[in-house]
């Protein structure tokens, strides 16, 4: 089997006139919890549904767990999915609605499938509720549930947290972190705050091109830079680029200090370590240190 669970090669989606997705390059290995960002229009959702098997590509080729999402049947068992605007049928209870996607899918024991999925969204009291009666986070957690039965190899979540409260969206989030490592999650979203928190790496989409990809650390400069905020005291930009692994210091703004250094060749923390001592050494006073940018700063630069 491939290390990818899921690999696209030159792959482009038209409708009609329109390209949404143009020639899209990218590997997702086994295990991961893999970005897809960009803005409106990216081609995000089209290259989503591609990898479901809800589309077919234009040109390129696409494998998914091995097989060509395009064949009927080919990804059952081994996929989860969670559409942006999935839509609950009318006249259902949530456990009847769950216990008959779980027959469809072959699930050996239905019925505990679907218990045990709505236990993990937290919805284990709502098995007798209507559909009709649930509110918008209930429903969103419902086919999050039914993309979770069975625990599929790969499960694909299109902005899994929106319009969920607080609270909810953080008891997402943990499901996601839990299947970190057993299960490969691609998760669709505009919360760039929680995709860095969650993702191992991440493809930046930009009118349906990739316009970025890489690790979470490598997209955030977490391995080439950090900033130190300053509280007070004078700043030797010149003295820290002598220490070994600095490749360059200055003040990007008041009193925050902007480092950049080698870390193919030096560890983080051994070169975050020698700047801090150093700084207290000369007597300046340090509010906090950053590695990187935050992700939302990182898209904002390359988009």
């Amino acid at each position: 089997m491939s290390d990818s669970a899921i690999e696209l090669t030159q792959v482009t989606k038209r409708f009609g006139l329109k390209v949404a997705v143009n020639a899209v390059t990218l590997s997702i290995p086994h295990g991961q919890v893999y970005g897809l960002i960009g803005p409106n229009g990216a081609g995000k959702t089209t290259a989503f549904s591609m990898m479901c098997g809800f589309l077919h590509p234009s040109e390129g080729s696409l494998r998914v767990m091995g097989v060509n999402p395009a064949t009927p049947g080919a990804l059952k068992g081994k996929l989860g999915a969670l559409p942006q605007d999935a839509i609950l049928p009318a006249g259902w209870q949530i456990g009847a609605l769950l216990t008959y996607w779980a027959r469809l899918s072959g699930l050996p024991q239905p019925e505990r499938e679907a218990r045990e999925s709505l236990e993990r969204v937290g919805l284990a009291d709502a098995w007798s509720t209507a559909t009709e009666a649930l509110s918008h986070g209930m429903a969103k957690r419902t086919a999050m549930a039914q993309a979770l039965m069975g625990q599929p190899p790969l499960v694909l979540l299109d902005e899994p947290t929106a319009g969920l409260d607080p609270r909810v969206a953080g008891q997402v989030r943990q499901i996601i972190r839990d299947m970190k490592g057993k299960q490969t999650v691609v998760v669709s979203s505009h919360n760039l705050q929680e995709l860095e928190e969650l993702c191992d790496a991440a493809a930046i989409l930009d009118r349906g091109t990739v316009a970025k990809l890489g690790t979470m650390s490598e997209l955030t400069g977490q391995g080439a830079e950090f900033r130190v905020q300053i509280a007070r005291g004078e700043v030797l930009p010149p003295e820290l680029t002598q220490l070994p692994g600095v490749t360059s210091a200055k003040m990007e703004s008041p009193g925050v200090l902007l480092v950049r250094f080698d870390g193919e060749a030096h560890k983080p923390e051994e070169v975050i370590s020698r700047t801090v001592g150093h700084l207290l050494q000369t007597g300046v006073l340090i509010l906090g240190v950053h590695r990187g940018q935050r992700l939302e700063e990182r898209v904002l630069q390359i988009l």
